[in-house]
């Protein structure tokens, strides 16, 4: 076929439709979808003015706050209407892309639930969201399977994971795909073609259309995924409640809304996550322009932390008050072939999960299949015969306060701290643009959330005219200084070769120009999304 557009009679696509493309948008698939843009779409685009306007707020002095007019949710008694057995026992939940070898793998980890990404781990090129659709569909058929070039075949074992699609977030294009010439919402694209092929099968083998939601901001979103769902149910005359979701708490603005979102969803939500990565990039963002706020080297911004501490504790106890979940959040460790390095590791992530079981967290979530045995064993222990941690309650805690979930985080400004975040956030940017979202660096698994910490953190860092605590201003000209020393480091780690044949240019020009802007930009996905084939 030519490679001018294909078009509905309501959506034009820029791509031709080949084999994979024939698979997923089937008429009826693209007929949904359709009805689904045109319906949702305007709404969508008001709730990310209105985002515009609250930060607007906040960047002119009114911190966020818990919400005076919903008081009345929030003291009320009133619980989600519930969760279905498949879902009861989700004590370690791995994450990772939409891609075929990844998909089998984390289907047959020794987890409870396989969170698929379309989100911060896959960089949504054009035929990676196909295949992925593609992936997700074979793997609720049973019939997925992957042949490497060595020959070894990959297939899913007797008893895999539990299957939850997560879909890209409100503000995130679909750009080969347009409706009155304007790029529709990539979370529309996700969530309809999941389930539309998936819905059926799904519910005959006893589990359903399951989805995490990345994101939100305010209840209001939360009330269009309502409505999302609610029609969704009705199109296809199913009962409502049939389609389930949990919903990442990772932005500043939601975490003072929890008891608002979780009521607006009641009828199709099962839990909330601490996403605390995207979290403490949201806590960079929201409060931009407060030099009181700025947080010091990342790798000191850890759960204890007391404004980190407050959100677990709030979300476990508003989520176990309404019969929801509290997930915990991600390890982004992964495990090293140096067995002194790996024990180092483990011993991390032990840590870490003793810390969110103990606080009450019903589960948490890995992005290494090897972390998956450590993960299970604390959760294990710490659950007993339970299923989940939903009996316990933190009603002895005292409440906490906006001030608490606001207060500044003491912590070091380092000039290796600067210096990795330089590294981190250009050798992501680097594979993003490359078409991998998903990327182990120095023992880490880096997503786009873990990237955004690096490349905010020094913005506020030069914004606000702060020192590193040796004394050094920080500034525009000290960072492309140390950029361009630090992409002569990433040359010699990573090669000749490997260096001339990537994006590293192109990855160091938009790292420059996304740490030194005037205004902070909101997603460096959005920028990065247009040098993305």
């Amino acid at each position: 076929m030519s490679q001018q557009a294909t078009t509905t009679a309501e959506l034009a696509f820029s791509q031709p439709f080949g084999e994979q493309e024939k698979q997923i948008l089937t008429p009826d698939a693209v007929d949904f979808l359709t009805e689904m843009v045109v319906r949702f779409t305007p709404q969508r685009n008001k709730l990310l003015a209105a985002r515009l306007q609250q930060q607007q707020d906040i960047d002119n002095g009114k911190l966020p706050d818990f919400i005076s007019e919903t008081a009345s949710i929030r003291e009320s008694e009133w619980t989600i209407r519930g969760i279905p057995d498949d879902l009861m026992d989700r004590r370690v939940e791995i994450t990772g892309p939409v891609e075929r070898k990844m998909v089998i793998n984390a289907l047959n980890a020794n987890v409870k639930v396989f969170m698929a990404d379309f989100e911060d781990s896959l960089a949504p090129g054009w035929q990676k969201v196909i295949d992925g659709q593609i992936n997700l569909r074979d793997a609720v058929r049973g019939t997925i399977s992957y042949t490497n070039e060595s020959g070894k075949i990959y297939q899913p074992g007797p008893n895999p994971a539990v299957l939850v699609c997560r879909v890209r977030g409100l503000h995130l294009p679909e750009k080969h795909v347009t409706w009155r010439n304007e790029a529709i919402p990539g979370s529309l694209f996700d969530f309809a073609l999941y389930f539309f092929h998936n819905y059926q099968k799904l519910l005959a083998k006893g589990s359903g259309p399951y989805f995490y939601l990345p994101k939100t901001q305010a209840w209001q979103e939360a009330v269009w995924w309502r409505e999302v769902f609610s029609y969704t149910e009705d199109r296809f005359r199913l009962p409502r409640g049939t389609i389930k979701a949990t919903l990442l708490i990772e932005t500043l603005p939601a975490v003072f809304q929890m008891d608002e979102i979780l009521y607006a969803l009641r009828d199709h939500i099962v839990g909330l996550n601490c996403g605390r990565w995207d979290y403490i990039f949201s806590y960079i963002k929201t409060l931009k322009n407060y030099p009181d706020r700025v947080l010091p080297d990342r790798q000191v911004v850890t759960m204890d932390k007391p404004f980190l501490s407050a959100y677990s504790r709030l979300l476990i106890r508003t989520c176990h008050r309404r019969g929801a979940f509290a997930m915990g959040g991600m390890a982004a460790f992964i495990p090293s072939k140096d067995s002194e390095r790996n024990a180092q590791v483990l011993n991390n992530v032990r840590a870490d999960k003793e810390f969110e079981a103990q606080n009450g967290h019903d589960g948490t979530w890995i992005a290494h299949p090897g972390l998956a045995d450590t993960a299970m064993a604390v959760f294990s222990e710490a659950l007993g015969e339970r299923k989940n941690q939903l009996d316990v309650t933190r009603d002895d805690d005292a409440p906490i306060t906006a001030e608490q979930l606001l207060q500044p985080c003491d912590g070091e400004r380092t000039e290796a701290g600067m210096r990795a975040n330089i590294r981190v956030a250009v050798q992501y940017i680097e594979a993003w643009i490359s078409g991998n979202g998903c990327v182990p660096i120095y023992g880490l698994m880096e997503d786009a959330a873990t990237a955004e910490i690096s490349r905010t953190s020094i913005w506020q860092w030069i914004h606000h005219e702060k020192r590193l605590s040796d004394g050094r201003p920080v500034t525009s000209a000290l960072f492309r200084q140390w950029l361009a020393e630090e992409m002569q480091v990433i040359r010699e780690e990573l090669g000749e070769p490997r260096f001339r044949h990537g994006r590293f240019d192109d990855a160091a020009r938009l790292m420059e120009h996304i740490t030194t802007s005037d205004e902070l930009i909101d997603f460096l996905t959005l920028p990065g999304y247009r040098l993305l084939a």
